[in-house]
């Protein structure tokens, strides 16, 4: 079982800079590629960005990209998401994830991926 918590969100002025922390329980953390997707209001859920178990390799949805870094630190069971340059469409509910399984690849479709945390909300005023 792995249990996910999102931290660090808030309100945040266009062009600026929020730094998102998703911590997890149990010792398996570094087995598992991780997430980011957000859900903005009316909106389907969408990919922003995923890490491999060993953070070697990063994926980005083309409208964060140059924009957002994720990271993880395995010795803190924490995964990190940076994100500059903010623009009022980054405006959303942001939610860190994991596969179903270890070492197999976090999908860019939420539908099939199955520890999700609660969220938190993202607020960029123009």
């Amino acid at each position: 079982q792995v249990q996910l918590v999102e931290s660090g969100g808030g309100l945040v002025q266009a062009g600026g800079s929020l730094r998102l922390s998703c911590s997890t329980s149990g010792r398996t953390f570094s087995r598992y590629a991780m997430g980011w997707f957000r859900q903005a209001p009316g909106k389907e859920r969408e990919f922003v960005a995923s890490i491999s178990w060993s953070g070697g390799n990063t994926y980005y949805a083309d409208s964060v990209k140059g924009r957002f870094t994720i990271s993880r630190d395995n010795a803190k069971n924490t995964l990190y998401l940076q994100m500059n340059s903010l623009e009022p469409e980054d405006t959303a509910v942001y939610y860190c994830a994991a596969p179903h399984s270890t070492y197999s690849y976090l999908s860019r479709d939420p539908q099939t991926n199955k520890y999700w945390g609660q969220g938190t909300q993202v607020t960029v005023s123009s």
